[in-house]
């Protein structure tokens, strides 16, 4: 069963997912309690863009795509703050500018793309010791930064008022809480892809939500059921030799679905 581990490929992915799925299922948490879980949509597709221009200038698409990811979450921000429009209005706008931008520059590319069809579908092939470190080091400090201030993002996300009223800066948290958010999700696109990232990002914290009353349990079971469906969803794709980005989503589906079933079965039985 173990014998996957032993090649290199998967050794890359087994610790890059590992290191992603708590990060995005931590900063998941907050997200969907905010109701901006298309806010971590938009930048995965947004950052296309980066892709596309990192392929034009010869340089790696990761880089772009990180730095796209990071211009798009700040400029989210700010016209979120200085105009009166609403946010999933603003992300749209974004959303479809960044991947309608980023389809011209590759039309402009003739052949075929493996850094493009990597990045919208996510390939454990792909992902390199040097992702890995990557990965690693700002994963480490952003979930760092994501305990440290747990409680002001926890006031944030109640009620931006209260946090306000307590002494907590709302504007710069606010700002800080995007840019983390923006790169975790350049991050997992990598592992899952564009298309896919989004969904470790959403699928762990609802399922939590389903069965817990307390935010912290909720954070803790969000972080297990990544964990599960990453493990799993990279068990089945190597052993059916499904795409890996969509065998983690269907495991994380799966989960959700499991512990639905659960509830609705426990709940009637009373």
């Amino acid at each position: 069963m173990f014998e996957i581990l032993q090649l290199e490929f998967m050794q890359r992915a087994f610790i890059a997912g590992i290191i992603l799925a708590p990060l995005l299922s931590v900063l998941g948490a907050f997200t969907t309690l905010r109701k901006m879980s298309f806010f971590a949509d938009g930048i995965a597709h947004a950052s296309l863009l980066g892709v596309a221009l990192a392929i034009i200038a010869g340089v790696t698409p990761f880089n772009g795509a990180l730095v796209a990811g990071l211009l798009f979450g700040v400029l989210t921000f700010l016209l979120e703050r200085y105009t009166k429009l609403a946010t999933d209005a603003i992300i749209g706008i974004i959303f479809t500018t960044g991947l309608a931008l980023g389809i011209i520059i590759i039309s402009l590319q003739p052949g075929y793309q493996p850094d493009l069809i990597s990045f919208l579908f996510g390939n454990i092939l792909a992902i390199t010791w040097s992702n890995v470190w990557l990965i690693l080091v700002l994963s480490s400090i952003i979930l760092s930064l994501v305990f440290l201030l747990f409680r002001q993002l926890t006031l944030l996300s109640l009620s931006e008022e209260l946090a306000w009223t307590s002494g907590i800066s709302t504007k710069y948290l606010n700002l800080f809480f995007y840019i983390m958010v923006s790169v975790s999700v350049v991050l997992g696109v990598k592992l899952l892809g564009i298309i896919l990232v989004s969904a470790l990002l959403i699928t762990p914290p609802v399922t939590a939500k389903l069965i817990t009353q307390s935010f912290r349990s909720y954070v803790f079971l969000s972080v297990i059921f990544s964990l599960i469906a990453f493990i799993g969803g990279l068990f089945v794709s190597y052993y059916f030799d499904f795409p890996s980005g969509a065998s983690i989503v269907v495991s994380a589906t799966t989960i959700f679905a499991i512990v639905f079933a659960v509830k609705i079965t426990w709940q009637n039985s009373k």
